[in-house]
Formats: C-alpha cells, sequence, structure tokens
C-alpha cells in the first residue's frame, strides 16, 4: 500500500523543483550539449505551499536522468484542493480523474488493509527494562506487532510495545481502525503526538474499550493540521499461566491528506470491476485475484478449492475422517432419533481418489434422550417447557406443585438432542467471516461439542442468555447476597494449544473473561456466582490454534460440555418443588407467601420464622430450623440474617484469666503494599492488599479498583455502581504498575479480585471450619495469643476448585502504635505460596488486649505521719491497652515510738535466743540418755559386770545422732520437766574409763 510523501512546509519552492527551474531559465543555453527531455523523462511535484496557502506545479527529471527542456512551471492547485474518493489528482492536467478498474481511491485519505507485510512507513518500539532490575536490556527485542495477513497481532508477553506511523496532513482530518480486543490482562492504548513529541489526545480518551461479544470494534480520533505521530501500545500483564488474547487491529484509514496522486491497487483476494471505486470487493470461495484485479479467476473446483478472499487455489486433499463429523436428527413421534453423517462444509477434500474414504451410512435409528429437567414431550421433534407452576423431571408430564409449595426456576441442560431455545452457536474468525453462518457447536445426544468451524483458528462460540436471577419468592434476597449460580461440566480433548473461554456479558454492556483453560483438561465442573440481578449473556469460546494454517490439522481438537445448570434463573423452569411459607389469612387457600430476610419456613406451620439470633439463613435452603447456620467463633448474624460479622470484640479465658480485646481501632481499611516483584521479561509490579477487618456491620469496605477499565471515564458517569469494574469485599488485591516500569503517566491498577467475601469467625485456635494456618508462617507469639480472623471466597477458579481462603493473624506488639504493620509469610512473598490460601500478620499495640487489675502490681510506702502512700505500676513487659493505671491512694496509719520499736525488737530476739538454747540443751539431754540406757543393758547382760571401755566417747560405728524414740511422745514443756527430775532422782558415780586396762564400776 502506497503511503502519502511526507512534506514540510517551507514557504517556497521545494529543492528539486528550484534546480529544474536554474537549470530551464538559467543554464538552458549552457546546457545546449543535454539532450531534451521526453515526457518519459521527467514528472511532475508541487512545491511546498507558501504562507498563503499557494503553491507551483514543477517538471522534475527523473532519478538518474539529466536533460534540457523541462515545461515551464505554472500555478497549482490551492492547497486545501482534494478529489473527491474514487478519484485521483493527476497532476499534469491538475484534473480528477476516476480510478481504473482493479484500483480504488479515498480522495483524501490512505488506507492500510493488508498486513502480509509490515507497511511502509510504519515501526516497532519495544520499551526495555531497566538494567538495575537484573534482567537484559534485550529481554524484548523479540517483541513486536506481528503481521497477519488481513490484520496486525499484538505481542503476546509481557513487554510494552508501540506500532507507530507519522503522517503530515495539510487539513484537519482523522484516524480510524477496526480492532479487536478481549482480553483486560493487556492495556491497549491509542494516542497521538505532535512532533513536539506531546500528546494531542487527552488521557481518558486514550484508553481504548473492551470489544463486545468478540466482535470487531470500530475507534475514530480526529486529527489537527501538520505532523500527527500515531501510537498504538499494548502492555501484557501475566502474572500466572493463564493464556492472554492479543489485540488485533486491521484496516487503518487516515483522512486529511492533501491530495491522492494515484490509486491504490487492490489487494490480492479482492477486485474491483468499475472505474471509480474508492473500496474493493472480496473474491467469493472457489475465485481467487491477484494485485490490481478488476475481477476475480474461477478455481477448477473438481481438483481446487479456494475461501473467500484467497489469492490463490489449492489442490483439494483426500477425504479424511477430519473431513466429517456425526449428528442426531430431532425426535421424531417414535421417541427415535438419526445419526447422520455430514462432510464438513465447505467440503475441501477429493472423494475420487484412491486413498479416500467414504462417507458413512446415515440413517441408524437410536432411542431419543429424555427432555430436560422442566420440559415435557409434546410428540413433536422438539421439548416445551412446562408452564408457569408446574414442573417435571423431563420423562413424565408436567404437574402442579402440590398445596404449600413453590417450583424452583432454573435451567437444567443434561440432554442435547437439539439446542434449547435461549441458546445459540455460532463461528467468529478473527481474519475474515469465512466461518459466518457455520455452526460452532454440535450437539451429540448426552452432550454439545465444537464443530468444525470453517479453519483452525476459528472461534467456536457457544451463547446462553438469561434475563435475570432472584430468589425464590419464599425468599427476600439481602443486599450482596448469592441470587444464583451457574455450573457447567466440561472436558477437552487438544493436540495443539487450544484454549476455552468462559465469558460474561451483562446487560450487553461488555463481554469479559471471568475464566480459561489452556491444552487437554479432564472431565471438571466449574461454578459461578451471580450476585447481581441483570441480564446475562454466558459464552463458551474455543480455539483449536491461534496458528494460522491454510490446510485443517486440529479438526479432531474439541471440548465437550455435558451438563449446563442455572439456578434461580426469572425466566427458567421448574423441575422440581419446594415448600414454602403460607401467610396466616392464606392457610385456606395455600397461597404462597415471601418470607422476610432472615426468616425460614417452619416445618410444622409452614409459617415464617426469623433465624435465631447469631445465625444466617443459608442461601441453598429456607426450610426448616436447620436451614439457619450458626455463626462462628467471635461473630454475630446481621439483622436480615444474611451474613455474619465480627463487631471487633473478642474475649477469651486463658490461664483461669479472661482476655477482653477491641478491635475498633482497626476497624478502617488496612494496606499492605508487597514488592516489587519481577515478571519474565523484568516488569517490575507490586501486589496491593485491602483489609477490612470487621467492616461495618458485615458491610464489607475493602475496595480494589482497575484503573485502567474497559468504559471510558465518560461512560463511568453513566455507569451504576453495580457495574463498574471494582470489587468490594472484605480483603482484595490489586496489581499495580508503578509508571516508571513501563513509562506510563500513571500507575496502573489491574486484576482486582476478592480475597475473602465471607467471615467465618475469630478464634486464638489455628484451624477453623476446614481453613488452617500454614505451619510455621510466622514466628511463634510470646505470651498473649494471637486472635485469628478466618474469611473465605467462594468463587471458584481454574486452580481454586474451592474458592479462596484467607486468615488475618492479629499479634498483640505494644512497641507498634496505631494501624500498626502488616506482614506475610517469608517463604510466600504474594502472600499465598498457591494461590488459593492468604495468611497475613497484623502487628499493633491495638491488637492487645484490655488491661485488667492483673496486669499491674501496687507497691505501699512507709508510715509516715499517720499516712500511707500506695502506688500502682506496670508488669513488665506490659501486654495490655486501653485502662490507665489507678491514681495513687493515701490512707490513714498508726506510727509507733522508737523507744517501743527497740524494747519489741529486743523480746523479740531474746525469745529466739531462749528457744534455741533449750532446743539445744534438749538434744544433749537426749543422747545421754541413750547412752545411759545402753550401759543398764550392758551390764544386765553380763550379771552386772560393766564392760571395760576404753572411753566413754562415742563407740567406733555409733551414729552420734541417733534419736531415742519413745512410744509416749512428750510436749517441750513436758520434757524439761522430767529432765530435772531425773537429775535429782539419780546419782551415778564417777568411773574413769581408760584404754589400758578394764575397770569395774
Amino acid at each position: 500500500m502506497l503511503a502519502a510523501r511526507p512534506t514540510i512546509n517551507m514557504g517556497f519552492f521545494s529543492w528539486t523543483g528550484c534546480l529544474a527551474v536554474c537549470f530551464h531559465f538559467i543554464l538552458g543555453t549552457a546546457m545546449s550539449a543535454v539532450p531534451q527531455c521526453t515526457e518519459q523523462e521527467y514528472h511532475f511535484e508541487y512545491t511546498e505551499c507558501d504562507s498563503t496557502g499557494s503553491r507551483w506545479r514543477v517538471a522534475v527529471p527523473n532519478e538518474g536522468k539529466t536533460c534540457v527542456g523541462l515545461p515551464d512551471p505554472v500555478k497549482g492547485k490551492e492547497c486545501t484542493f482534494s478529489c473527491a474518493s474514487g478519484e485521483f489528482l493527476d497532476i499534469k492536467t491538475q484534473l480528477c480523474s476516476p480510478c481504473p478498474s482493479g484500483r480504488y481511491s479515498l480522495g483524501t485519505g490512505i488506507k492500510f488493509d493488508e498486513w502480509d507485510t509490515m507497511p511502509h512507513g510504519f515501526s516497532n518500539l519495544a520499551t526495555f527494562m531497566e538494567t538495575a532490575t537484573g534482567f537484559s536490556v534485550n529481554s524484548c527485542d523479540n517483541s513486536s506487532w506481528i503481521p497477519r495477513g488481513n490484520y496486525i497481532e499484538s505481542n503476546r508477553d509481557d513487554c510494552t510495545v508501540s506500532l507507530i506511523y507519522a503522517v503530515h496532513l495539510k487539513k484537519a482530518g482523522s484516524v480510524s481502525f477496526d480492532y479487536q480486543y478481549l482480553d483486560n490482562n493487556i492495556f491497549f492504548e491509542f494516542f497521538i503526538q505532535n512532533d513536539q513529541c506531546q500528546e494531542t489526545t487527552s488521557s481518558s480518551d486514550k484508553w481504548v474499550k473492551l470489544s463486545e461479544n468478540s466482535d470487531w470494534m470500530h475507534h475514530s480520533v480526529s486529527l489537527k493540521s501538520g505532523t500527527n505521530i500515531l501510537y498504538w501500545r499494548t502492555t501484557g500483564i501475566l502474572m500466572g499461566s493463564k493464556a492472554v488474547k492479543p489485540v488485533l487491529i486491521k484496516n487503518i484509514t487516515i483522512e486529511g491528506v492533501a491530495y491522492t496522486s494515484e490509486c491504490f491497487p487492490c489487494k490480492p483476494g479482492t477486485f474491483s470491476d468499475a472505474p471509480g471505486s474508492s473500496d474493493c470487493k472480496i473474491c467469493p470461495r472457489n475465485t481467487y485475484s491477484q494485485r490490481g484485479a478488476a475481477e476475480c479467476i474461477k478455481c477448477n473446483t473438481e481438483k481446487q478449492y479456494s475461501d473467500e478472499g484467497s489469492s490463490k487455489c489449492i489442490d483439494r486433499p483426500p477425504c479424511t475422517s477430519k473431513d466429517l463429523f456425526q449428528i442426531h436428527t430431532p425426535c421424531d413421534s417414535e421417541g427415535k432419533t438419526q445419526i447422520m453423517y455430514k462432510w464438513i462444509e465447505p467440503k475441501i477434500c477429493r472423494e475420487d481418489v484412491p486413498e479416500s474414504i467414504k462417507l458413512p451410512a446415515s440413517g441408524k435409528k437410536e432411542n431419543c434422550p429424555p427432555c430436560n429437567p422442566g420440559f415435557y414431550s409434546n410428540g413433536t421433534s422438539a421439548c416445551s417447557p412446562c408452564a408457569l407452576g408446574t414442573y417435571s423431571n423431563g420423562i413424565q408430564e408436567c404437574k402442579p406443585c402440590p398445596a404449600g409449595t413453590e417450583p424452583v426456576l432454573g435451567f437444567e441442560y443434561k440432554w442435547w438432542n437439539i439446542l434449547p431455545a435461549n441458546m445459540k452457536t455460532s463461528c467468529f474468525n478473527v481474519g475474515n467471516s469465512k466461518c459466518d453462518g457455520m455452526n460452532g457447536w454440535e450437539v451429540a445426544g448426552d452432550h454439545v461439542q465444537s464443530g468444525a468451524g470453517g479453519s483452525d483458528n476459528d472461534y467456536l462460540l457457544l451463547n446462553l442468555h438469561i434475563s435475570g436471577f432472584k430468589p425464590p419468592n419464599s425468599v427476600t434476597g439481602a443486599n450482596g447476597a448469592e441470587l444464583g449460580r451457574i455450573t457447567f461440566v466440561f472436558e477437552t480433548i487438544c493436540s495443539a494449544d487450544c484454549v476455552l473461554y468462559f465469558m460474561l456479558d451483562v446487560n450487553r454492556k461488555t463481554t469479559s473473561v471471568a475464566e480459561s483453560w489452556g491444552g487437554s483438561r479432564e472431565k471438571q465442573s466449574y461454578t459461578h456466582i451471580i450476585t447481581k440481578n441483570a441480564t446475562y449473556m454466558f459464552t463458551w469460546a474455543f480455539q483449536r490454534t491461534n496458528q494460522v494454517l491454510e490446510s485443517r490439522r486440529f479438526v479432531n481438537d474439541v471440548v465437550k460440555i455435558y451438563s449446563i445448570t442455572a439456578t434461580n434463573a426469572v425466566d427458567g423452569v421448574a423441575s422440581s418443588c419446594r415448600a414454602c411459607a403460607l401467610g396466616s389469612q392464606q392457610l385456606s387457600t395455600s397461597s404462597c407467601v415471601p418470607c422476610p430476610a432472615g426468616h425460614f419456613i417452619d416445618k410444622e406451620s409452614n409459617m415464617c420464622k426469623e433465624c435465631p439470633p447469631n445465625t444466617y439463613l443459608s442461601p441453598h435452603q429456607v426450610y426448616g430450623k436447620e436451614a439457619c447456620i450458626p455463626c462462628g467463633p467471635g461473630s454475630r448474624s446481621n439483622k436480615d440474617h444474611s451474613a455474619c460479622y465480627s463487631d471487633c470484640f473478642l474475649s477469651h479465658v486463658s490461664e483461669n484469666q479472661t482476655l477482653t480485646y477491641n478491635f475498633n481501632n482497626l476497624s478502617s481499611v488496612g494496606t499492605l503494599i508487597n514488592g516489587p516483584s519481577f515478571t519474565s521479561k523484568g516488569t517490575k509490579y507490586f501486589h496491593v492488599f485491602n483489609i477490612s477487618l470487621c467492616g461495618n456491620q458485615g458491610e464489607k469496605m475493602a475496595v480494589c479498583t482497575d484503573n485502567i477499565t474497559d468504559v471510558t471515564a465518560k461512560d463511568m458517569e453513566g455507569e451504576s455502581e453495580d457495574y463498574s469494574n471494582f470489587v468490594k469485599t472484605f480483603v482484595c488485591q490489586s496489581t499495580i504498575i508503578p509508571s516508571d516500569s513501563k513509562g506510563f503517566r500513571t500507575a496502573l491498577s489491574s486484576q482486582s479480585v476478592s480475597l475473602a467475601d465471607e467471615f467465618l469467625g475469630a478464634t486464638v485456635n489455628t484451624t477453623l471450619m476446614g481453613i488452617s494456618i500454614k505451619p510455621n508462617a510466622f514466628p511463634a507469639p510470646q505470651k498473649i495469643p494471637d486472635v485469628n480472623f478466618f474469611y473465605k471466597s467462594s468463587a471458584a477458579t481454574s486452580s481454586c476448585e474451592k474458592g479462596r481462603a484467607t486468615v488475618i493473624s492479629m499479634r498483640c506488639n505494644p512497641t507498634i502504635p496505631g494501624q500498626g504493620e502488616i506482614s506475610v509469610p517469608r517463604e510466600c512473598p504474594a502472600g499465598t505460596c498457591d494461590g488459593c490460601s492468604f495468611f497475613f500478620l497484623w502487628e499493633t499495640v491495638e491488637a492487645c488486649p484490655l488491661c485488667t487489675e492483673n496486669d499491674y502490681q501496687k507497691i505501699e510506702g512507709a508510715c509516715k505521719k499517720g499516712k500511707q502512700e500506695t502506688h500502682y505500676v506496670w508488669n513488665e513487659p506490659k501486654l495490655c491497652k486501653g485502662s490507665s493505671l489507678p491514681e495513687k491512694r493515701v490512707s490513714a496509719c498508726e506510727s509507733i515510738d522508737i523507744w517501743l520499736k527497740v524494747g519489741a525488737g529486743v523480746g523479740a530476739f531474746t525469745a529466739v535466743l531462749l528457744v534455741a538454747l533449750t532446743c539445744y540443751f534438749w538434744k544433749k539431754n537426749q543422747k545421754l540418755e541413750y547412752k545411759y540406757s545402753k550401759l543398764i543393758m550392758t551390764a544386765n547382760s553380763k550379771e552386772c559386770e560393766l564392760p571395760a571401755p576404753d572411753s566413754c566417747a562415742i563407740m567406733e560405728g555409733e551414729d552420734n545422732d541417733d534419736d531415742v524414740v519413745y512410744s509416749n511422745k512428750q510436749s517441750l514443756l513436758g520434757k524439761l520437766k522430767s529432765l530435772a527430775t531425773k537429775e535429782k532422782e539419780h546419782n551415778f558415780e564417777s568411773v574413769q574409763l581408760k584404754s589400758s586396762r578394764p575397770q569395774n564400776i
């Protein structure tokens, strides 16, 4: 594609024009030997416009030619002149002429619709990472926009890559392009700079909206006269293994160039059969064309084929099993369905070659599967929905719900003989429309599966439309509570890089990807919870490969969906009935009445009764008192019994002491900025966590917002809060890319997710409701136990089938005042090691228990002048908060004179001394009595002959501490009296005991 020549306003002739004039008028005679110019040896150009807006047409020799006799300069068309679309300006005659067949013109514009290679004038610029991050500055060298034939595709990595084109306009114009932007994991911006590198677009207009329903979107921006540098810039945010969908661009059109001096040839695969065309038409199937074609050439259809917009014919290959598919016909009046085999259309294979297979025989009959629950067979090929107030299991006829019951509305599709009325299928190709009108999915009895499509890189779409969700008539849904859910069971069988996307469209605003799965996946279930009553379009999009291939290679790669269930759909059917509440005045008519929020249906009376205190009503059951689920420890129910919450107060008994906690000073949202971290390409990012510990009586206060959203700032003003791109919960996480990481003017916030939308309880235990704190996640507390707040988020993902869980450990740390410090486990710097369980440690003095009398001690002073002071001091370390120490207390006391104190001291000393002496002599007397008794016993045994001991001392082997044991113990006073008596009654001779010879007494 040719681009307009860039020009620069100089206010005088171009150097080439001036040179030609000089040669003609001044040096004509001197150059008489130079040959005269022929028309084939020169061409005409316009000089630059002067200050009056005028210019001249001059003749300029062709490159490499030297000749004389050029035509004289003539006054040219005014600078703002332009031809109409389908025409070009013939500079020789300075008249507008129609484009010939095979060519087209936009008049004042240029168009880029051919992307086999990068068009002239376009360039790529990849943002290199800082060397300080430790990554190579060449880590983004291979990242660029990639031409794909009919469109150009952005990079799939996390580099920032810009597609740049510069154009100089003589007058104000515009730029427009078609794009497909489906994945908010890629930031896509389009902006314009002038020749001073100043942006001419506002910051709110630079962000491009996400595509709706996977369609091509059109974007147009006005251009000012002068130099305009156009930037298409993408930045991938790859924080996990989820596949991303690149941005696609085609049909870039720029209006406002001064003139078009020639028409553009139609690109291969297109043609223009009439002069004066402003565009080219696409060649139909089985035809082709070359560049600049006025008509398409037919292929030899017996041996060749071509798709729409082809530049050549392709030989038909032999037919194989990849070229056919099997379907089931609608049920007949006998309840039979036939298995039919058909060639994939358009048929591109040949049956008349030896290696080709034949189409299997069709018509084999099988029993039809039953109708789906909530439908009944009406004797035709289709099943009909049960009327309102009736129900069916799909096999039996519809029956009215019994008295005192109501139908359970929803959809449960598990039999796939025909596609349900609220579902449709289609095929979409990003390069062209060659698969439009084809069925993207086919029913197959017990499942629905992806169809063949037109090529391997087609998107095969299956849509389910539901008008809204609301709880049953007997339940009044609380604000923010679960209104319904959609669940589907699927599997993927792939040999290439296939991807299945599950997407949501709310109120026909914007389609967003809820989850995606790449490669082969075993049979599994996925559930998405609905919390807003709105119109939903659920879309399953399957792509076998993102590669552009000329032949079919992966037609056997399929996705199978076995069942789709949507609960509480407003336009749903009933497969069963449930008990409902009856009003007191309607007991005779058995009419159902809605129960107020937080009320269950009593089984005996079928009346509405409020759930007991500190219980919440199950969103899935309202019948019986068991529908009221007790709140967890440390929590209470809100007014409508829709959820349990913490009032920031908690009591715990530890070592016969009651610890009372008050976390109200931490009720505002706490924030943790964790990082920085780096992607594989070196992009710096942070994880930001917002934590609402207690909320506001159950209301979630933590908010995470994407500042790059799928709607512009102007659209945001008109949007209600329900559909703005943010999450409001107890704990949420956002990914922040600082402005210095990607060269943006502001930090980018994206991928906001809820980590905790339900409060489970608060306790000092490390396990609650199956959620456990990671062992050794944090150092053990010293004395005061941690208070652990447990939360969960029931939204399932491909990696967290049971949802996410969050535990916040509140630790008493008197050295950290105020809001304190929040940290994550050292071995899990992102707060989680598996992406499903998150752990936080919040240290602050506000996590300490309230002070009691056990946390301080009293010190009594001396009695001075009849007064005694009592002081109070905290125990060290102080591990409590709140109360202050009691005031100093002064009490009356009696003082004692000094001589009384001295007398009392002497008397006490004397008494102690007397007791000590008495004990000493009593002990000594006992020993003497023992020795005397022993002598008497010895004398009696030897007829009164006493032995001749060597000494009266204690004999060898005797224990000097032996005591005499009496059968009748006496008191100390009695023993003293007995000792005195013995001394008077007994007289002993003094006997000298010698060791040399024995003596008789």
